[in-house]
Order: structure tokens, then sequence, then C-alpha cells
């Protein structure tokens, strides 16, 4: 091997493929952004204590924050399209670090405001899976579902470990020193990963076994990877999977926000509360590991529906836990389908339309996501201000749930995905 071969095909080659890498460095960094956005629950009351804000306020807030998550995304993959991977993981780096530096001296609802609801959200959007997910898609396509879905062990990891940790960080050092001492370790871990990890020029193969004679199998174009973007986004897949997203982010991120918070109003204790939530995301990291093996060999959408169903039900059943019991046995059924919605959407993404889009209709069907976010972290603090109970927002987002799983029952099979003229109708 001389050195003027392409470094992506030296990476490539070997008992290891090198895009596995990629996928472990973006599952740190998922663990460590989504970790974060996912575990304000031990946040909230403590910060809404020490400042002064009522629970809508800052309800409000961390709503804020959702909906400029959300629009950050497609903002990141245009500039990783343009820049490329690396530039968008050290701007983020730089934002969160930043981000998290200014809330901890902030103490006005304004400052407060663009301190966590702006700078930190940008940041943690640029080094979010979005920025991850086009340069997997291009290291990966005969197990690219598998790839995606591992990377989403990241968001569950996060939630598993961090709501825990951050609850116990918080009670021993309060949620300023907490929140710095994040933004120091988000320094340190990110900052290798984006130098000396993550790459864009992947292999032309790809992870395409070679058949006999050592000639790589084809497979089939992605039938829609020839529209403009513009195009792309009026076709029914988009839209299925946008809406899909949209009650998973309106469920997601309400647990994430309230999960907390709700079941300490019901008479957890802050200990048993957090290890409730973070026993969703322990027992997902399994779940992801078992959908990962099956989302290249079942239909996604299937898969995708049977997520979203059991989840709904999820939602019902956590209101409703009394004990401690029923509590933990509600965290480990819902864990066991929480993760995979992300990774089999973008999955489908980039079997309908390519590798060329995927990271713009992925950061655009967030946005999407992050609305239901912003939605449900408001209505949360809202409704509980409001009517004192949680049910409203929690019993919508189940609603929302098993609705999502009826609607992405319809999307094509990758198999009916060949028939361009059927992708493109209309829902």
């Amino acid at each position: 091997m001389t050195t003027t071969t392409p470094l992506s095909h030296r990476l490539a080659i070997g008992p290891w493929y090198f895009g596995w890498n990629i996928v472990a460095a973006g599952s740190l960094l998922t663990l460590l952004t989504v970790g974060m956005r996912m575990s304000i629950g031990p946040f909230f009351l403590p910060i809404a204590a020490d400042l002064g804000f009522s629970r809508s306020l800052l309800a409000g807030i961390v709503a804020v924050g959702m909906l400029v998550y959300g629009l950050a995304m497609p903002l990141a993959a245009h500039l990783v399209n343009l820049r490329g991977t690396r530039f968008v993981l050290l701007a983020g780096t730089a934002m969160v670090v930043a981000g998290a530096g200014w809330t901890v001296v902030a103490r006005d609802a304004a400052s407060f405001m663009l301190a966590f609801g702006v700078l930190l959200s940008v940041g943690l959007a640029f080094t979010s899976p979005v920025a991850v997910t086009p340069v997997i898609s291009k290291w990966f396509e005969r197990q690219r579902g598998m790839a995606l879905l591992f990377l989403s062990t990241g968001s569950m990891a996060g939630m598993a470990i961090m709501t825990p940790v951050l609850s116990l960080a918080i009670d021993a050092f309060g949620w300023q020193r907490t929140l710095a001492g994040f933004g120091g370790a988000f320094l340190v871990l990110a900052l290798p990963m984006a130098l000396l990890v993550v790459r864009d020029d992947a292999p032309e193969h790809k992870d395409v076994p070679a058949g006999e004679g050592g000639h790589r199998v084809a497979l089939a174009p992605a039938p829609l990877a020839h529209l403009p973007f513009l195009r792309a986004i009026r076709t029914a897949p988009f839209v299925m999977v946008a809406l899909g997203l949209f009650a998973c982010g309106y469920s997601m991120n309400l647990l994430g926000a309230h999960g907390v918070p709700m079941l300490m109003d019901h008479g957890f204790d802050a200990a048993s509360s957090s290890l409730g939530i973070g026993l969703i995301g322990a027992v997902a990291i399994l779940g992801t590991l078992v959908l990962g093996r099956m989302a290249d060999r079942l239909p996604r959408k299937k898969l995708l529906a049977a997520i979203y169903f059991v989840r709904g039900l999820g939602f019902f059943a956590l209101v409703v836990a009394g004990t401690h019991l029923e509590l933990y046995a509600v965290s480990v059924i819902g864990g066991l389908v929480w993760a995979g919605s992300i990774a089999l959407s973008s999955a489908i993404l980039a079997d309908v339309y390519g590798i060329r889009l995927v990271g713009l209709l992925y950061g655009w069907t967030y946005v999407g996501h992050q609305i239901g976010g912003m939605i449900s972290s408001w209505l949360g603090g809202w409704g509980f201000d409001t009517w004192g109970t949680h049910w409203p927002a929690f019993g919508s987002a189940g609603v929302l749930l098993l609705l999502a799983a009826a609607v992405v029952l319809r999307l094509p099979s990758r198999e009916a995905a060949r028939e361009p003229a059927a992708l493109a109708a209309r829902p």
C-alpha cells in the first residue's frame, strides 16, 4: 500500500472497518448532547427555586430552548455540507462551553434565556446526531440501519447515565457547579473526537462486502435521490416521517423536562424519580442493540410503528404508576422500545432520498421534532400550574404516539420504495 493511496481506502481495509470508530465517537458525543438536553428534569426545580422563576416561566424558557435547538439543526446540516463535519463539531463545542459558563452566572430571565435557551441550545444542536448522521450514512450502506441505531445508543445512555448522575451532582454541589462541570467535561471529550476520529472522506465501496472474484455487490440506488430539496420535502415519505418525529419530540422532551417533577408530585422522592427516568434509558440501550440487528433485516416502518405504539401506552402507564414496583416495571417495558425512532427515521430518509439530502432532510424533520418538544415542555409547566395535574401533557403525548404508529405504517416498504411514482404521491 503506497502513501498515495487515499486515506479513506487505507482506513477501510483490514479486519476492522474505520466507520465503526466514527459510530463510537458519535455515540459518545450524543451521550453528552442529548443526555444534557433530555436531563433538564433534575435542574428544573433547583433553578426555579434559586432564581425565583415560576414553573410556567422556566418551562417557557425550556420550550424556547427546544425550539432553538430544532431550528439550529438544519443550519448545522447545511454547514456540514458547506464546511464539513469537523468544522461544525468544533463550532458547536465552543458554543456549548460558552453557553454553560454564561448560564451559571445568569441571574435574570433575559440573560438565562439567551445563555441557556439560545447559545447552549445552538451548541448542542451543532454537536447533536444531525451533525454525524450524514457522515455515518456516507460510511455505511449495507449496515446503515444498524450503524444509525447504534449511534442512538448514545441518546439512551445519556438518559440512563446523565439523569441520575446530574441529580446526584446537583444534590452534592448545586446546579451551577454541576453545569460548569458538564461544560469542562464536554470540552475534554468532544475536542479529540472532532479532531482525530470524525472523517468525511468515506471509501468508495463503504461497507458493501465483496462477492465472488472480489467484485462489490451493488445495492439498489435510492429512488428519489435525484429530487432537489424543495421537491423532496413535498413528497409523502418526508411528510410521514416528519409527523412521526413531531410526536417523538413531543413525548421525549416532555419526559426529559417534566418526568422527574411529575413523579415527585405523585409522591416519589427525587432519587427514585431520577432512577425511574434513568432506567428507561438504561434498558433502551439493550433495546437499541436488538433493534440494530433487526433494522437491516425487517421492514423498518413496522419496527418504527411498534416503537411509537408501545411508547404511547407507556405514557399512560407512567402517570398512573403509584408504587416503586409499578414505576420500575413501566420504565423497563417502555425502555425496551424507547430508542430507535430517530435512527430508523433517518435510515428511511437515506433509503428513499440518498445520502446527498439525508442531512438536510433529517435536520428539517428535527425542526418538527423540537416544535413538538417546545409545545410539550411549555404545556407540562403551564398545564400543571393551571389545572394542578400532569394528565393533559402526558395523556396527549400518549395519544400522539398512537397516531404516529398508524401514520408510519403507511410508509413504503424498502421493496416498494423502488417505485418513485408511489413515493411522490402526497399522503
